[in-house]
């Protein structure tokens, strides 16, 4: 693909960017942006499901290098760590900012400085981390960057727990979706996340991922510019359902949707109260993983 323009640009020239805003802003009243549907009145700092009020809070941003390499190049990916979370894993390895909400306020003026700063930095992207609980505030920094001259594709990396509604209402606003699919069960997500009706939710909203963005694309120097990219971290005994999750890819995405297995999985948080999360993985659980993917014709897999 040659030299790539963000659709965002033309969003913003035409005032829809500006329109998306107002609409995003009304989810926030009776809070509909996530699929809890808490209904709190977020702008008045009524606090539902996942914690947060009115005001973004995040935990740093920099560049990135521990990134997928389409993501990485030699300018790193320039990542926001939002806190708070549309999830309560029990397994999270980052629960202090997910859980407990480490980290500070920002304004949607001080969020696009941020992204216009890692852009002089010559990152390849702007990399929200969880970024589902603070859509219409994030929009609206956009919309603020913009007029500042940010011209660099935007990630959406998520647990993959997104409103559809909210997902629509980024189209042609985010470049690169990337949801980490984590369970391919309602009943043992449920158990593992509180959340209800996970791999029902996470189908419709990756479905509508990749109807806006297709299948992953690089620039001529192999930098993603636009796609889908999903993530699924392996778990012991198959907790995850993997071969659910693959098979849903297969049959419902793409077979040329890129996929990451990764192998991080360890215990950490509550983990241990529940015996079959209280190790790490073994390379035969992994392989098995790959294999399956394989077998499912799956044509662009990532091992980490």
């Amino acid at each position: 693909m040659k030299e790539y323009t963000p659709s965002y640009i033309k969003l913003f020239q035409t005032g829809e960017l500006d329109n998306r805003i107002k609409i995003l802003k009304e989810r926030l009243k009776g809070c509909i942006v996530c699929p809890h549907h808490c209904k709190v009145d977020r702008p008045n700092n009524e606090r539902g499901f996942c914690r947060a009020g009115a005001n973004m809070v995040i935990d740093g941003y920099g560049p990135h290098y521990g990134e997928e390499t389409v993501l990485v190049g030699k300018g790193g990916s320039g990542t926001i760590f939002f806190s708070y979370c549309t999830l309560r894993c029990a397994f999270c390895q980052n629960c202090e900012i997910s859980h407990h909400g480490e980290g500070y306020e920002v304004t949607p003026s001080e969020l696009a400085k941020i992204m216009l700063s890692m852009q002089s930095k010559r990152c390849h992207n702007i990399n929200f981390v969880s970024p589902s609980h603070f859509v219409p505030q994030i929009v609206e920094a956009v919309s603020l960057a913009i007029k500042d001259g940010l011209t660099l594709p935007l990630v959406y990396n998520t647990g993959g727990y997104d409103e559809t509604d909210t997902l629509k209402l980024l189209e042609g606003i985010i470049d690169i979706y990337m949801p980490d699919i984590k369970f391919g069960d309602n009943i043992k997500a449920k158990k593992y996340t509180m959340s209800a009706k996970y791999f029902d939710i996470v189908r419709l909203a990756v479905k509508e991922m990749h109807r806006q963005v297709g299948d992953l694309k690089t620039n001529e120097q192999g930098i993603a510019c636009k796609g889908l990219l999903v993530r699924h971290l392996v778990m012991p005994e198959n907790v995850a359902d993997t071969d659910k999750i693959l098979e849903f890819i297969r049959n419902e995405i793409s077979k040329d949707t890129s996929i990451n297995i990764m192998s991080q999985y360890y215990p950490a948080h509550k983990s241990y109260t529940f015996p079959e999360l209280s190790r790490r993985i073994n390379r035969n659980e992994y392989n098995a993983a790959v294999k399956y993917a394989q077998k499912m014709g799956l044509t662009n897999v990532m091992s980490t």
